[in-house]
């Protein structure tokens, strides 16, 4: 016996987020995979970006930019955001103390959450919500508070939000275009919030990964455009989604300098930067805003594709006004629970999809699953084909 072998094992360190197990995302990818089904349950394209963003990535590399750039990013990139939002939503945002470049949306938001909630602090989260927001709240010693978007419209509870605000409430934390609901903040829901926060410190947190995928000429409602909510804003966005690479996880967080100057003390030590020719490639492809701007009519016709093919299943179509996601109520189909159902529909009949129910605190069961059609007409063609034979 080696003396390796007769050591006693070591007793494992207190979980920091005892709740969180294998995610619903790893699950049901690795079950589509074993099962050769079509899977249109994680979000991510399966097609290829603009081979331009590809060469400027490839250019900056060959021109030397491989050394760390400024804690804060590329200035040339956070100019050309600040630009961005200047032109589109009608608020400046200084480029150098309010602009930040993070590794991705979900490092945006642990650390605008970790420099501004501390133990005992309430956050005010809507659900359904993407699954990183509860755990930030945890690893910051906050508390959440849920207020649930009831199934099928998934509209903004006005009346439960507000009795949902105490003394302790620190932060509010939105997202629109919505995952996984496909729903959308309109001009009035701002105006809303923006009374509702009026002459209180609470901060708000808006997630806007999908901002520039808004359908039927609806705008989106980026908090920047009300001032009263800017002014206490950490505001999200991801180049991954707008630009089909989420895999190099790059995004921005804008706010005010004086959230901005809490945000970086936390960001230099969680990540410091962020890949540099990435950023200078981001920064060269950006001065052409057509692949930001036609975005939306690009997933529009993906949308309109899938929806008509859905329309001639036994599936019921919610509401998709933003992001690439479409939610369904299979009543009519099933009475299994959303994980049960999904579940059979990836081994039976061939395609992946997310329950919705992953996406609450506790236990909730509305029938609804979520389709992601940001994929080639190829790969939705045979999902709804498959779909048809339910």
């Amino acid at each position: 016996m080696s003396a390796e072998s007769s050591l006693a094992p070591l007793t494992p360190p207190l979980s920091r987020l005892p709740k969180v197990g294998t995610t619903i995302f790893t699950v049901m990818s690795a079950l589509a995979a074993e099962k050769n089904a079509v899977n249109l349950g994680q979000g991510f394209p399966d097609f290829d970006c603009d081979a331009r963003i590809v060469d400027a990535v490839a250019h900056a590399m060959r021109t030397g930019h491989n050394q760390y750039p400024p804690m804060a990013g590329v200035p040339a990139l956070r100019q050309a955001i600040a630009g961005k939002i200047a032109t589109l939503y009608d608020h400046t945002y200084d480029w150098n103390t309010e602009i930040t470049i993070t590794a991705g949306a979900t490092q945006g938001i642990l650390t605008s959450i970790l420099c501004a909630v501390h133990p005992g602090d309430e956050v005010i989260v809507l659900e359904p919500c993407y699954d990183s927001y509860l755990p930030a709240i945890e690893l910051a010693g906050g508390v959440a508070v849920p207020v649930t978007l009831e199934a099928p419209a998934f509209r903004i509870p006005f009346d439960k939000l507000a009795a949902a605000i105490t003394p302790k409430t620190r932060m509010i934390l939105i997202n629109t275009p919505h995952n996984p609901t496909g729903t959308i903040w309109r001009a009035d829901d701002m105006q809303k919030l923006a009374d509702l926060l009026a002459g209180t410190d609470i901060l708000l947190l808006s997630d806007e990964v999908y901002e520039h995928m808004v359908y039927d000429g609806q705008r989106h409602e980026s908090v920047s455009r009300h001032p009263e909510l800017a002014r206490r804003s950490f505001v999200v966005s991801s180049f991954g989604k707008t630009y089909h690479v989420t895999g190099w996880k790059v995004g921005y967080v804008a706010a005010p300098a004086a959230l901005s100057n809490e945000f970086r003390k936390v960001h230099q030590f969680n990540v410091f930067t962020v890949n540099t020719p990435m950023q200078f490639g981001l920064a060269d492809y950006m001065a052409d805003p057509a692949p930001y701007l036609d975005l939306a009519g690009f997933y529009q016709a993906k949308r309109d594709y899938f929806r008509t093919g859905l329309a001639s299943t036994r599936f019921k179509l919610l509401p998709s006004d933003g992001t690439y996601f479409q939610c369904v109520d299979y009543s009519a189909i099933s009475d299994m629970s959303e994980a049960d159902f999904s579940m059979w529909l990836t081994r039976e009949i061939g395609v992946a999809a997310i329950p919705v129910s992953a996406f609450y605190s506790q236990p909730r069961e509305s029938g609804v699953v979520r389709f992601c059609f940001a994929k080639k007409e190829e790969t939705l063609k045979l999902a709804l084909d498959r779909l048809a034979k339910i």
